[in-house]
């Protein structure tokens, strides 16, 4: 079947980070749907609605918003409404139902999720931390972290780290090489939350295989060997067993799902340390 087509407005007087997520979580549940994107950020003044006016004019489409100063959406909402085409902000219901469960008003900042806070200020220390501690590339220090993650090659660690890193949490990896011991700084950690990473054997090979051939490498390897590759995701899995850390299996599991489990045990060890007598 060909797509359905559409052109897709997205206006915010910010980043556009939020409305993309937003966009693109709704999206991926409509089969056979292909939007046109028109991305429209920073849009703060009647000057630049009027820019996004005009492109609406020209294409017209779905028009979806995160516009906190009420004369500019007031502009964009009103236009839309003479153009006929769907005007969604899609922050209010939330907005609203926060406000009235707390009886709080809201403000009304542009770009308040970006100032340069306390958090902010995390977010880049956990990234330098990340960064140094990526691959096993820097093993003092490990305990300063707040998770390790092990595992055999290509169990993407180091997207699921640097992910982590992105939501403050101090993440590091190190992998473990077959035929050699785990290093003994990480079998020493008393304080970082410890995860293995693993996946399915003949899925880790094809991986493996691929990255050889992009390499331009050899991929008759035993790298890419699957009984080779089964081998040692048997032994690790032995090792986190032995040590009693826990495990993801990342086979069918995108970067943003293991990371969320990863930060759901890092909250219940918190909760569990907080309770403690």
């Amino acid at each position: 079947m060909t797509p359905q087509r559409f052109h897709l407005h997205l206006v915010s007087d910010a980043t556009g980070e939020t409305l993309s997520s937003v966009a693109r979580a709704c999206l991926v549940q409509f089969d056979q749907v292909e939007p046109i994107q028109h991305l429209w950020w920073l849009v703060r003044s009647q000057g630049q609605v009027a820019r996004v006016v005009a492109g609406i004019e020209a294409e017209p489409g779905v028009v979806l918003a995160t516009l906190m100063d009420g004369a500019v959406r007031s502009l964009l909402e009103e236009a839309c409404r003479q153009m006929r085409v769907p005007f969604i902000p899609v922050l209010d219901p939330v907005m609203a139902a926060l406000s009235g469960y707390l009886n709080v008003e809201f403000g009304a900042q542009p770009g308040r999720q970006h100032v340069l806070d306390a958090d902010y200020f995390a977010r880049i220390d956990a990234m330098h931390y990340t960064l140094a501690h990526d691959d096993g590339q820097l093993l003092t220090g490990l305990e300063d972290a707040d998770v390790v993650l092990t595992g055999v090659s290509r169990t993407s660690k180091t997207p699921t780290c640097m992910y982590l890193a992105n939501r403050g949490v101090k993440a590091a990896n190190v992998p473990l090489i077959p035929g050699m011991p785990p290093p003994p700084e990480l079998m020493s950690l008393k304080g970082p939350l410890i995860v293995g990473l693993t996946k399915e054997p003949k899925s880790l090979a094809d991986i493996r295989r691929s990255r050889l051939k992009f390499l331009q490498q050899n991929d008759e390897t035993d790298y890419a060997d699957e009984e080779q590759v089964k081998s040692e995701v048997a032994e690790a899995r032995r090792l986190f067993a032995r040590q009693g850390w826990p495990v993801i299996d990342v086979t069918r599991r995108s970067i943003e799902e293991a990371s969320a489990t990863i930060l759901q045990l890092l909250t219940q060890r918190r909760e569990a340390a907080e309770e403690a007598p």
